[in-house]
C-alpha cells in the first residue's frame, strides 16, 4: 500500500490512507485520552490495559496522553513501546498514535531533568540557553517514547492574579516571541529532529489571548481590542508557526470578544490558516469543544457544539467523549460533514508522518539510560538558574557575602526544603555552619482548595532566635505550587485576588530586620508579588522565580559570589494590585495620574535587575538619524564594567512613537544582548532599527507605517538608560 511508502511525498501518502478509512476509523484519528483511564504497567512491568482503553484501541487513535508518567524513563519506554505495537496491530491499517506530554519544568514525567519554569527561564533573557533548555526537553521526552508536548505557551501574562503565570514567559510580546521560537525549534530540534526520531512537536498554546482573562480568574471572558490582539497577543503565535514551525497549536479555554475560542472560525481557519498558512494540527484545549454547549452555553446540544468545533478548524478533540464521538452518526444523517473530518484527518496523518511513527514507531531502549539526566542536562539546568535569578536589591553591596567573615548562617522561612541546608553547605568554607529551619507551611497544601494556615508566635519566635544565634539570615519566603496553579474545571483553585506574601512571611521579617543583621531575601514564587514590606526591610533581595531541581545551590552560589546574578525581570512588580493592570509597554496615557496614598510606578520595573559588576552606559549613536520604509539604522552604545568582579548583562533595546494616529505605547522592547564583561572591560553593543520594527495597526485596522519622530533608550531596565532620537521619513 501506498501510504507505507516512506519514498513519496507525505501528501501522496495521506491521500492513499485516507480513503482506505471507515468513518469511525477517522474520527478516531481526531481524538485523544488520557492514560489515566486505564494504562499501566502491571507488577512484571508489563502492559495492562482496561477493557475502555482495549475497545478504544480496535480502530486506532489520534493519541495517548501521559502514557507512562508516573514511571521511570527506562520503564516508560518499554511500555510505550509494547503499548505502540499494541495500537499498530489492532488497527486495520496499521496506524501509530501520537503519545503526548507537557513541559513546565522539563519533561512534565518521573525521572526527567527538571528544569526551571518557562518565566524563569525568561528572566535570563538568553534565547540560546532557552534553545538548549528545550532541546533537552525534546530529547528526553523522545527517548520516554513521547511524540508530542503540549507547550510551549505563547501566551501574554499580565495580571499575577491568575495562577498559571509561571507557564508562560511574561507580559511583553517581543520576548516570548524570542523565548517561544528559541523553545519550539528546541523541543523540535529545529524541526530536523522530528523525523529523526530524536525530538517531539510541538503544540503552542493558548490561542488566543487566554492569559488575559478578567480578574486573572481562570475560564473567565476575555476582552482584548482588536489592535491588541494583532500587535501584542497574535506575534509569538505567528512567530511560532513561520518561523519555527510548530506542528501543533491548542486552542484557548475562554472566549474572545464574546465569541467562544473553540467555536471561532474567524480565529482558528481566518488567522491561523487564511492569514498564516498554518499547516498543522489544531487540538482542544481539555474537553473544551463539549463545552461548548454546557459551559459557555453557544451550542444548543452537544452535537451542535462538535459541529460548531469542527467548522471553527479544530482537528482533534482533547479527552472529552461527548464531542466528537458524535461525528460518526453526525454523518450519517449529513454527509457534507465528512469533507471537514477528512481536512482534519489529514492534518493528523501528516503530522505522524513527520515524525517518521509509520517507519520507527519505537524506542531504542539502549539509548534512554545514557540520554536521560545526563550529566550535560543536569549541568544545564544549573546553569539557567544562575543566569536567570534576579538581584532586585542590593544596599550597599550586602552581598555577595564574604565566606571568611562568616561562621554561622541561618537559612529560615516556608521555602526552606530539604536540600536547602546541603546546598549552601556545598559552597561553604570548612568551619562554617549552617542551620535550616522552615518554620512555618503557607497552606495545608490541598492540591485541589489549599487553605491558609495560622502561624504560632511561638513558631515565629524560635525562627527569629534561630536568626538572632547567626552572623546572617537569609529568608526563603514568596509561593509555592499550591499558592498559584491552574484552576481546573472541577473543585480546584489556583487564582488569588490579592498578590501579597501570604501568611506570616512580613511579620517574619519584621521581626528578623530588627535585630539589626544583614537581612537576605530570596524569593521563590509563580506570581508576581508585590513584595512591599520585603522591600522596605530587606538588605539584599535575590529573585528565582521556580528554578530547576538545583536551585539552592545556584542562589548559595550567588549568596556567596562564585557567580554574578544576571536575571532581568520579565514582568512589571506592582506596589499594589489595585494598579493592574501595569506593565512597563501600557500607553503613555495611562501614566498621567497616580494614586491617592500610593507611590507612583512600579516596585520593580520590567527588564529590573542588579549585577555584582558595576555597568556604565555611554557613546550611544545611530548610524544615521533618519529611516526610511527602506532602510535601517544602527545603533551603538559602548558597555563598561566598572566593578571588581566578571559579570553578564542584558542590554535593552526600546523605542518609543512619539506621535501616532492612534495612542501608542510608552515605549516597546525590540532587542537586547546578553553580553559578558571583565572588570575594565568596555563592549559596544550594535542593534538594527529596520522599518518593520516601527510598523502597527492604524486607524483602518491595517498595519502601517507612519513618518515622525522616534526615541531610543539602550539601558539596563526599561526604566534606565541612554537615549537619543530619530525621525522616520515616508
Amino acid at each position: 500500500m501506498a501510504y507505507k511508502d516512506a519514498s513519496l511525498t507525505i501528501e501522496e501518502r495521506v491521500a492513499d490512507l485516507l480513503p482506505r478509512m471507515s468513518i469511525d476509523e477517522k474520527v478516531a484519528q481526531m481524538r485523544i485520552f488520557h492514560a489515566n483511564i486505564g494504562i499501566e504497567a502491571n507488577d512484571k512491568g508489563k502492559l495492562q490495559l482496561s477493557e475502555r482503553v482495549i475497545e478504544k484501541l480496535k480502530i486506532g487513535i489520534a493519541g495517548i496522553k501521559n502514557p507512562g508518567e508516573h514511571l521511570s524513563p527506562l520503564a516508560a519506554a518499554k511500555l510505550n513501546n509494547e503499548l505502540q505495537e499494541y495500537i499498530i496491530k489492532n488497527n486495520r491499517w496499521g496506524i501509530p498514535a501520537l503519545f503526548v506530554t507537557e513541559s513546565y519544568n522539563g519533561v512534565d514525567a518521573e525521572g526527567c531533568t527538571r528544569f526551571g519554569r518557562p518565566i524563569t527561564s525568561a528572566a535570563s533573557f538568553n534565547p540560546e540557553l532557552v534553545n538548549r533548555i528545550w532541546d533537552v526537553v525534546g530529547r528526553e521526552a523522545r527517548l520516554r517514547g513521547m511524540h508530542m508536548c503540549h507547550s510551549p505557551e505563547a501566551d501574554i501574562v499580565r495580571d499575577p492574579r491568575f495562577g498559571r503565570m509561571s507557564e508562560a514567559f511574561g507580559e511583553d510580546t517581543y520576548l516570548t516571541t524570542q523565548m517561544v521560537v528559541n523553545a519550539i525549534k528546541g523541543v523540535q530540534g529545529n524541526y530536523e529532529g522530528l523525523g529523526k526520531g530524536t525530538h517531539i512537536g510541538a503544540v503552542a498554546k493558548h490561542f488566543a489571548g487566554y492569559g488575559q482573562v478578567l480578574g486573572g480568574s481562570n475560564f473567565a471572558a476575555v476582552e482584548i481590542s482588536q489592535r491588541t490582539l494583532i500587535d501584542e497577543i497574535y506575534p509569538p503565535f505567528e512567530a511560532a508557526i513561520k518561523d519555527a514551525k510548530t506542528l501543533g497549536i491548542m486552542a484557548s479555554h475562554g472566549d474572545l470578544n464574546g465569541i467562544a475560542s473553540h467555536g471561532n472560525p474567524e480565529l482558528l481557519t481566518g488567522v491561523l490558516r487564511d492569514q498564516w498558512n498554518f499547516d498543522g494540527y489544531v487540538v482542544s484545549d481539555s474537553n473544551d469543544i463539549a463545552r461548548l454547549y454546557y459551559f459557555m452555553k453557544v451550542a444548543e446540544t452537544p452535537e451542535a457544539a462538535a459541529l460548531m468545533g469542527l467548522v471553527a478548524g479544530i482537528d482533534i478533540d482533547l479527552y472529552a467523549e461527548d464531542s466528537y464521538a458524535y461525528l460518526p452518526e453526525m454523518v450519517k444523517k449529513d454527509p457534507s460533514i465528512e469533507k471537514m473530518i477528512d481536512r482534519s484527518v489529514k492534518r493528523v496523518l501528516r503530522t505522524k508522518m513527520i515524525l517518521g511513527l509509520f517507519e520507527n514507531p519505537y524506542v531504542d531502549i539502549k539509548k534512554v539510560k545514557n540520554g536521560v539526566r545526563s550529566e550535560q542536562a543536569l549541568n544545564l539546568a544549573l546553569e539557567a538558574d544562575l543566569e536567570s535569578i534576579i538581584l532586585l536589591k542590593n544596599d550597599g553591596n550586602t552581598l555577595p557575602l564574604q565566606k571568611e567573615s562568616l561562621k554561622k548562617i541561618a537559612l529560615l522561612g516556608p521555602l526552606v526544603n530539604e536540600g536547602t541546608q546541603k546546598a549552601f553547605e556545598s559552597v561553604l568554607n570548612d568551619g562554617m555552619s549552617v542551620t535550616a529551619l522552615q518554620g512555618f507551611k503557607l497552606t495545608d497544601e490541598n492540591n485541589s482548595v489549599p487553605k491558609l494556615v495560622t502561624t504560632d508566635a511561638a513558631v515565629l519566635d524560635n525562627m527569629v532566635q534561630t536568626a538572632a544565634d547567626a552572623d546572617v539570615a537569609i529568608l526563603f519566603l514568596g509561593g509555592d505550587e499550591f499558592t498559584a496553579k491552574e484552576a481546573y474545571f472541577n473543585n480546584a483553585l489556583g487564582d488569588r485576588a490579592t498578590i501579597e506574601p501570604l501568611g506570616a512571611q512580613d511579620e517574619l521579617v519584621r521581626k528578623v530586620k530588627a535585630l539589626g543583621k544583614p537581612l537576605i531575601v530570596v524569593l521563590q514564587h509563580r506570581r508576581t508579588l508585590s513584595i512591599n514590606t520585603i522591600a522596605e526591610k530587606a538588605d539584599a533581595i535575590l529573585d528565582g522565580w521556580d528554578l530547576s531541581e538545583f536551585g539552592d545551590t545556584a542562589v548559595a552560589k550567588i549568596v556567596f559570589g562564585d557567580v554574578s546574578p544576571s536575571g532581568k525581570l520579565p514582568v512589571t512588580v506592582p506596589r499594589s494590585i489595585g494598579q493592574l493592570p501595569f506593565h512597563y509597554s501600557m500607553k503613555e496615557i495611562n501614566k498621567k495620574k497616580g494614586y491617592l496614598f500610593l507611590e507612583d510606578g512600579p516596585l520593580y520595573p520590567f527588564g529590573h535587575g542588579l549585577s555584582y559588576g558595576d555597568f556604565e552606559y555611554s557613546d550611544v549613536q545611530l548610524s544615521k538619524n533618519s529611516l526610511t520604509p527602506t532602510s535601517e539604522i544602527q545603533v551603538n552604545a559602548t558597555v563598561t564594567n566598572n566593578g571588581k568582579m566578571t559579570a553578564k548583562e542584558v542590554v535593552q533595546l526600546y523605542i518609543k512613537d512619539e506621535i501616532g494616529s492612534v495612542t501608542r505605547p510608552d515605549k516597546e522592547l525590540k532587542g537586547f544582548e546578553k553580553i559578558e564583561l571583565a572588570p575594565g572591560e568596555s563592549k559596544s553593543v550594535t542593534f538594527r532599527i529596520t522599518p518593520e520594527m516601527l510598523e502597527f495597526t492604524g486607524l483602518a485596522m491595517e498595519k502601517v507605517l507612519e513618518a515622525g519622530d522616534y526615541t531610543v533608550t539602550v539601558g539596563t531596565s526599561s526604566a534606565v538608560g541612554v537615549t537619543a532620537k530619530f525621525r522616520l521619513e515616508k
